[in-house]
């Protein structure tokens, strides 16, 4: 791909988008037609967890998280703050654990809320714990 156009996958129905940089933020999906980059944090689950993170080329943070887990709730509102102002620098996304248990034990996932963040489909980087938004956004801003 060259320097000014990423390949985004679509959060509505999984289609790769060619975006321009510069553009992403406003981007829409060639296919459905929604947004293919919000402002918010995505659900991800097995069937579409492999293809954001293969096939994004921007930089894509996930939470793995449980919806049982007292910190990883206290985050949650933290997380999706953090998707605001990182926006459109990476996609944010969040995937439960417990739900998705082939793909927390592919990634060694031992406690939650870990966040490992992703580029160009490999892991560059993981924190386990909570953390506030602005040290999200720190931690991301450090690996990108």
């Amino acid at each position: 791909m060259s320097a000014d156009t990423n390949l985004i996958v679509c959060p509505a129905c999984r289609a790769i988008n060619r975006v321009q940089a510069d553009r992403a933020a406003q981007a829409t999906c060639g296919k459905c037609k929604t947004k293919v980059f919000e402002t918010t944090s995505i659900e991800l689950v097995g069937a579409t967890f492999d293809r954001h993170i293969s096939k994004t080329e921007l930089p894509v943070l996930v939470d793995f998280y449980s919806s049982t887990c007292a910190p990883c709730l206290m985050m949650g509102p933290q997380f999706d703050d953090a998707a605001k102002a990182l926006h459109p620098d990476a996609r944010l996304a969040k995937i439960e654990s417990s739900a998705e248990p082939v793909i927390a034990q592919r990634y060694s996932i031992q406690s939650v809320p870990t966040l490992i963040l992703f580029k160009g489909g490999k892991e560059v980087s993981r924190q386990n714990g909570a953390m506030l938004t602005q040290e999200i956004v720190n931690w991301v801003k450090k690996h990108i």
